[in-house]
């Protein structure tokens, strides 16, 4: 029986630091970090060898919930996986061990005030860009294709949409969609 850390950032300028000590402190023998967004499991390399890594009797350890993830979806998929293999999981800050009764009720409250979070960030996210765009301040990205170096490729030169794409480094799709426009 093992005790296992996961530390996660979203950013790679956030300092993972006090989740590793706080890890450390909390008993776990080995602690995986990464510096990726914990809005879906893709690209979260560290846990996925975490979730293949662990055993029966093993603990996983978060300093909170929000480390591990931001929607309840995921959060209670991972919960189910760990439970399935007979892991339990532990949140520093937070008063979650999935090994009692009152420590899983407290988890999956805590979940879905994790997802509320993210949802009212998003929502708050969206009004102020259309505020923003009401008031000509917010136009949106400025775009990455040259929609004229495309049609002059394909007009004066000939090359079709995959020559292109390959010259400007761009999708075939894109090319298609300015060529039809």
């Amino acid at each position: 029986m093992s005790t296992y850390g996961y530390a996660r950032v979203s950013t790679s300028d956030q300092d993972l630091t006090a989740q590793r000590e706080a890890l450390l402190a909390a008993g776990c023998d080995k602690v995986r970090e990464e510096k990726v967004s914990g809005t879906s499991r893709k690209g979260r390399i560290e846990l996925r060898t975490l979730l293949d890594f662990v055993q029966e009797g093993d603990t996983l350890v978060v300093t909170r919930l929000d480390r591990l993830a931001r929607s309840m979806d995921d959060l209670s998929a991972i919960a189910r996986e760990l439970q399935e293999r007979g892991v339990a999981l532990r949140a520093t800050e937070q008063p979650v061990d999935t090994g009692s009764a009152a420590g899983k009720a407290f988890f999956q409250m805590l979940g879905v005030f994790a997802e509320f979070e993210t949802n009212l960030r998003r929502e708050r996210q969206m009004e102020g860009i259309a505020k923003a765009k009401e008031n000509g301040v917010y136009k949106g990205r400025k775009p990455t294709i040259d929609v004229d170096e495309v049609r002059r490729l394909h007009a004066e030169e000939g090359k079709g949409a995959t020559e292109i794409a390959r010259t400007l480094g761009i999708a075939r799709t894109s090319v298609y969609r300015i060529l039809a426009s």
